[in-house]
């Protein structure tokens, strides 16, 4: 399916199975705490957004601080140079 997605900029690999699928690991927090790593190829690892995982959270300050902050900065680059692109497009 991956494949008929050309232009695909970002895979957000949330939880524990996008995880081992997209990136062949298996400890969540390991993966997620090396987003930096896994975002260089293109996959942006993240938690399940579950309610379960509020002591995650609380137990992992750093999400909040450093990974959320980038994942926002990274969505906002990849929305900014598509929305440029189908702009230029539709002036064509």
């Amino acid at each position: 399916m991956l494949d008929g997605l050309p232009d695909l900029r970002l895979i957000l690999a949330v939880g524990g199975a996008a995880q081992r699928w997209h990136l062949g690991t298996r400890n969540v927090t390991a993966t997620v705490a090396d987003w930096r790593v896994h975002l260089a190829r293109g996959v942006f690892p993240l938690p399940h957004p579950s309610w379960r995982n509020t002591g995650w959270l609380k137990r992992n300050p750093w999400f909040a601080q450093t990974a959320l902050p980038a994942l926002r900065a990274t969505l906002t680059t990849i929305l900014s140079v598509n929305l440029t692109e189908s702009l230029a497009d539709d002036r064509a």
